[in-house]
């Protein structure tokens, strides 16, 4: 695109292609602009890159950039990016927040912005505490059952990955949600980027950040506070009691809890507060080596290096298969498996990175939709919770066939496309280990079924993809919630109870870090209205 705007203070955006080599070329990068505005090379004084994305579908690799350019001058100097929120005036009027992560993090911040006062309520412990709770998980298969992967400051992303990449960009002001992750120390790079993450190694240091600008203006964070039950008088909220005997006094709710907080939905259920079911996923971790996915993607023989300007490589897969679908989902490249269950009775794997990517392993979740018609089984003894009860049967057979602690049962992809047994296990990144079991067989047959025939169309996408090189490792099971809170379109709130707000991945309304911060935005407004 070039800005076609006359008024003279207006950036000039330009769009150009550059080979992958002359991408941080600032000389080529000058060439192609004044190529592309029909200009002489010495008008160009100045560019700033906005945006940048790899185009890898052909063999040449190219950069997509979009320069501001400064045309016979130099650009304004960029306002830097700060953490500034007003303190709150005397008695502002408080709103319970239950939840940590990004949805409730970014509610609390709008709250200030709002003059409401902000009451976290997290049931695990703060970022830096809960980093020596990842211990026993990763080196004794012990979890600790409010503080874990899940569980804690800062919500699973935390711990996983820190993907910001998002096609909700209708919702909200997703640049808002980038630009405040900078101003609270995640790298100015994800302004740029159009797929950015922050990494796990770096995540929880801006959400101590976070917490820290909401401490300073008169917002409250209580850490070890378990909501275990819902104050309701007249169908109206009033408030929360936790573990421990508190009481959070409040007219305004916002339930962002995170899809893992089960017993959430158990004590709506108790408390006949309505619930609904709604589709998820489940399925398998699937791990290659990264220089395997590097050659597939970047058309390049295996074993050659990588170009420094090249990223580990990724991909998104996806297809529909007897009315389901089948896809990728939270693809890691240079990640790890890591152990995502929140009781000890279950083994549950998810995947992260740390900014650098560079583990030698690419993983990525390999799951099959699941309808609410599918968990019937379950649903004479579950009711609406169902799908969590399918969830569960799922978790507690990954621990029975791992053998013991968190031990995951795993399996060659081509064994599970033959049905066959998986004598050895290639090297994993998955800490606590993994076991060869029949995966093909411990997974429900239609689900096998479906994944099998899904496999076998992406090992066709992707020559190479289907190799002996590769372990599916399970499960897979927390892709999103089964079941949604209901709520009212335009007051956000739940239909039946007046003052609740269910808000974001746990109340089945957003699908990662940055869908559910604009959820958490949009409650935030809807509870200060």
């Amino acid at each position: 695109m070039t800005d076609a705007s006359t008024d003279p203070s207006a950036p000039t955006l330009v769009d150009i292609i550059l080979p992958i080599e002359q991408s941080e070329d600032i000389a080529a990068q000058k060439a192609a602009v004044a190529t592309k505005l029909g200009v002489s090379l010495d008008q160009v004084v100045e560019l700033r890159l906005r945006k940048h994305s790899i185009d890898a579908r052909q063999r040449t690799i190219k950069a997509q950039l979009r320069l501001e350019v400064g045309l016979g001058h130099t650009l304004p100097a960029e306002p830097e990016l700060r953490p500034d929120y007003p303190s709150l005036p005397p008695h502002a009027k408080n709103v319970i927040i239950v939840g940590c992560g990004p949805a409730g993090l970014f509610a609390a911040l709008r709250c200030l912005e709002l003059g409401r006062k902000p009451i976290i309520l997290e049931r695990g412990k703060d970022a830096s505490a809960r980093r020596f709770d990842l211990g026993p998980i990763l080196k004794e298969g012990r979890v600790i059952e409010d503080s874990n992967y899940c569980f804690g400051e800062g919500g699973a992303g935390t711990f996983s990955d820190g993907k910001l990449y998002t096609r909700a960009t209708k919702r909200g002001p997703v640049r808002t949600i980038y630009e405040t992750l900078v101003a609270h120390g995640a790298p100015e790079r994800i302004l740029i980027d159009a797929h950015p993450h922050i990494g796990s190694n770096l995540l929880p240091k801006v959400v101590m950040a976070m917490r820290e600008s909401i401490r300073n203006a008169g917002g409250e964070v209580h850490f070890g506070a378990k909501v275990d039950s819902f104050l309701i008088h007249a169908q109206r909220i009033a408030g929360v009691c936790t573990t421990d005997g508190r009481e959070f006094l409040s007219e305004q709710v916002i339930l962002a809890t995170g899809h893992s907080a089960r017993d959430i939905y158990h004590q709506l259920h108790t408390q006949k507060i309505r619930l609904e079911q709604k589709p998820f996923a489940v399925g398998v971790r699937i791990e290659h080596p990264q220089a395997l996915i590097d050659s597939l993607q970047y058309h390049t023989p295996r074993g050659q290096a990588r170009s420094k300007q090249l990223p580990a490589a990724s991909y998104r897969l996806a297809t529909k298969i007897d009315n389901r679908g089948v896809h990728s989902f939270c693809m890691c490249p240079g990640g790890f498996i890591v152990p995502a269950a929140t009781e000890n009775d279950e083994v549950v794997v998810n995947g992260m990175s740390l900014a650098r990517r560079d583990s030698p392993f690419a993983n990525s979740g390999m799951v099959v939709t699941v309808e609410p018609e599918d968990t019937a089984p379950f649903q004479a003894e579950h009711g609406i919770l169902a799908g969590i009860a399918f969830q569960k049967a799922l978790e507690q057979a990954a621990k029975k066939f791992g053998g013991g602690g968190q031990i995951a049962p795993g399996q060659r992809v081509t064994d599970f496309l033959q049905g066959t047994d998986s004598g050895q296990l290639p090297d994993t990144s998955y800490f606590p280990g993994i076991t060869p079991a029949r995966i093909d067989e411990i997974l429900p047959e239609w689900i096998t079924r479906r994944m099998r025939r899904g496999l076998d169309i992406f090992g066709k996408q992707m020559r190479g993809y289907i190799t002996d090189e590769c372990n599916l490792i399970g499960f897979e099971t927390r892709t999103s919630s089964p079941v949604r809170i209901p709520r009212d379109e335009k007051s956000l709130q739940h239909p039946e109870i007046a003052g609740l707000f269910p808000c974001g991945e746990g109340a089945g309304f957003a699908g990662g870090i940055v869908s559910a911060a604009l959820d958490g935005i949009r409650c935030a407004e809807a509870a200060a209205r």
